[in-house]
């Protein structure tokens, strides 16, 4: 099944800004999650179509529980530690065998924030305007309790301004924007969203260094069609290399890029004893980096610093923070 996405924007839009007014909630930091329950019982599904039902098993037993046959949810499942949300603890969540997830869970429990309603009582709903669409989900998540959660969300964009700027301690990375008379976009870019502008999502196509021991990453997006080389990372330390290393793997395919570069093509590379510097290809993954200032449109002119793999998001839903 195919989710809605969202196309960044620089500003809080105003409040007239999408059909029907808009409708602000919180972004929340977490992977992107579609339950699905019917008479047969309840899976969860990642916006990869990956069946996380085993990996998240306390969600998957609260959705038993607490929703009916017939229903379908989009939401994001999240890790609270001290009061703040935890992506850290969430990817640790991934690729463990059933004993060790159930373990995790009572250590480490997940969370679980709908904030759409796609099915209802065996019914398509997603052609439903979102007002109507909200109505239906604030009904069904009266009875619920943790860790199934109810997404908030307002129409009055002071309101979501003061989240914007408050919620940013605990870790809520921006808001997304909904119009009250759109129905589900599945598969498009019809809602909008705000992020905090330190941190982006760029594609990790190559390294410099071996993919068991990175020593920079080399930054890619997507521009007129084509995967290009954008930037580079600062240096890796110790501990942020043996958390990527793991999702590092060789090109499935082709590679859009070579396996050298001219020294001058990237700026200041360090320890650069030639006039090329080799990369190690690698199948592209999406990582998040923190970047302050700099970006021009084709390039960053600044180093980039690696805050984490992002390996729940499609590469090709990357784009650029300004229009190419």
């Amino acid at each position: 099944m195919q989710v809605a996405l969202a196309r960044a924007v620089e500003q809080i839009p105003h409040a007239g800004a999408l059909p029907g007014g808009c409708r602000f909630e919180l972004k929340w930091d977490g992977f992107r999650m579609v339950i699905t329950r019917d008479q047969h019982g309840a899976n969860l599904w990642s916006r990869r179509g990956t069946n996380l039902s085993r990996t998240f098993p306390e969600i998957a037993s609260a959705c038993l529980d607490q929703l009916g046959p017939g229903s379908v949810f989009d939401g994001e499942v999240v890790i609270w530690s001290a009061g703040r949300l935890d992506f850290g603890a969430l990817q640790t969540r991934m690729g463990r065998s059933p004993r060790s997830a159930a373990a995790h869970a009572a250590s480490h429990p997940a969370s679980y924030a709908a904030f759409d309603l796609l099915a209802h009582n065996g019914r398509d709903v997603r052609n439903r305007p979102f007002d109507e669409r909200r109505g239906l989900l604030e009904q069904l998540a009266t009875t619920w309790h943790p860790p199934l959660n109810l997404s908030p969300v307002t129409d009055d964009r002071d309101v979501a301004t003061g989240w914007f700027e408050t919620y940013t301690a605990a870790g809520i990375e921006g808001l997304v924007i909904k119009g009250g008379d759109q129905p589900y976009p599945a598969g498009q870019r019809g809602w909008l969203k705000v992020k905090h502008r330190e941190t982006i999502e760029v594609v990790c196509g190559a390294v410099i260094g071996t993919r068991s021991s990175p020593q920079e990453v080399i930054a890619g997006l997507t521009i007129d069609g084509e995967l290009r080389i954008v930037g580079r990372t600062t240096l890796l330390s110790p501990s942020v290399r043996r958390s990527l290393a793991p999702w590092l793997a060789p090109p499935a395919e082709k590679h859009p890029w070579p396996t050298q570069l001219p020294r001058t093509a990237l700026a200041r590379f360090r320890s650069a004893r030639s006039d090329v510097v080799n990369l190690t290809l690698v199948e592209p993954v999406v990582v998040e980096v923190s970047a302050d200032v700099g970006w021009d449109g084709q390039s960053f002119r600044h180093l980039l610093r690696l805050v984490r793999v992002r390996p729940d998001t499609e590469v090709r839903s990357v784009t650029p923070p300004h229009p190419a």
